[in-house]
């Protein structure tokens, strides 16, 4: 079992910036990879990025590739995204999860739970025009 917090959403202008953090507890950290989703109002869950269980390999959505970045310290067991340059399209529930397999480019094709095994709680993030 992993159990995953995040934190840092809130509101912020259109322009500004981010950061999510999600701890985890439970399983080995180290071992799962790590993926950052979101939520509008009105629309399915749709994917934003991933990370592998070392760090070195990432996928990011087409729709925020070069502003948002994911990361993550193993020694902390915490994953991260920075938002830059935030649109307000970019509001929704944001929700950190972990699975067990890293399907780098293939995100773009799943669906439902995208391969995760373990679902955070979620934090709004609301960008103003």
């Amino acid at each position: 079992q992993v159990q995953l917090v995040e934190s840092g959403g809130g509101l912020v202008q259109a322009g500004g910036s981010l950061r999510l953090s999600c701890a985890a507890s439970g399983r080995t950290f180290s071992s799962v990879a790590m993926g950052w989703f979101r939520q509008a109002p009105g629309k399915e869950r749709e994917f934003v990025a991933a990370i592998s269980w070392t760090g070195d390999s990432t996928y990011y959505a087409d729709s925020v590739k070069g502003r948002f970045t994911i990361s993550r310290d193993n020694a902390k067991s915490t994953a991260y995204l920075q938002m830059n340059s935030l649109k307000p399209e970019d509001t929704a529930v944001y929700y950190c999860a972990a699975g067990g397999r890293y399907y780098g480019t293939s995100y773009a094709n799943l669906r439902g739970n995208y391969g995760m095994d373990y679902w955070g709680k979620g934090t709004l993030v609301t960008v103003s025009s």
